[in-house]
């Protein structure tokens, strides 16, 4: 039977890249979404779609157990792609738009590190990605609210790995910068706004789709055993190196 993967966030740009990849391979893959017009095609590839929220226990140990079924009993990795953008400086920033951004992007990604590992200890091992950002990492302007929800992942990544190094759960992450999505779009909306992002990333270029779903795929599939605890950032030098 072939490995069995889950991806928590399905509807999204990478989301849908990084299955069609996953089902090319061989591999029998779920997915948890929210928007079912945009997966509604997957199930013609033999995808086994769970819509819900990645929030709801219920609709991700849903999917969980879906993807147990299609895997004969393990899950051999999962990726978590829930995340939404906020930029705002903190005197015009809501309470409450602040803790929507830490629940859709920290709280989401902690609930699938919880439930799938408990899946993972009873299956003998696997291997969780989550999705950071350039943010993460890096001080940028008025990213506060998605820069204190992404260092959490990252934070939380690290911790994990180290909680289950010798259960043979390898956890990472990936944390890119500006990519052309849907998400990405607001940064894109203009020349002189993609102008300006660009001008801040040594490589002068904005992220493919393709390039961050390729990268998640690695950490799934091809990544060495002992590669764990890692934050791959890929935002053309951005965090790292200067020009």
């Amino acid at each position: 039977m072939a490995e069995s993967y889950l991806v928590v966030g399905g509807s999204s740009d990478i989301a849908l890249i990084l299955v069609s990849d996953l089902v090319e391979q061989g591999k029998q893959v779920t997915i948890l979404a929210r928007d079912s017009s945009r997966v509604e095609h997957l199930s013609n590839s033999g995808v086994s779609v769970i819509i819900g929220d990645a929030l709801n226990s219920a609709d991700l140990q849903s999917a969980i157990e879906t993807a147990k079924e299609n895997g004969n009993g393990s899950i051999a990795g999962a990726a978590h792609l829930v995340g939404s953008i906020l930029v705002k400086p903190p005197h015009a920033l809501k309470v409450e738009d602040f803790e929507e951004v830490i629940r859709t992007n920290l709280t989401s990604a902690f609930l699938s590190l919880s439930l799938i590992c408990k899946s993972m200890l009873r299956s003998g091992g696997g291997r969780l990605v989550f999705t950071s950002s350039v943010a993460g990492s890096l001080g940028l302007v008025n990213h506060e609210a998605i820069a204190a929800a992404k260092g959490g992942i990252e934070a939380m990544v690290r911790s994990s790995a180290a909680t289950y190094a010798q259960r043979n759960i390898r956890v990472n992450a990936v944390a890119p910068g500006l990519t052309e999505t849907r998400l990405g779009s607001a940064f894109l909306r203009s020349d002189a706004i993609r102008e300006a992002a660009v001008s801040m990333i040594p490589m002068k270029r904005i992220n493919q789709p393709e390039e961050v779903a390729t990268s998640i795929r690695w950490l799934l599939t091809e990544a060495p055993d002992n590669f764990t605890g890692q934050v791959l950032n890929l935002d053309g030098g951005m965090a790292n190196v200067r020009n």
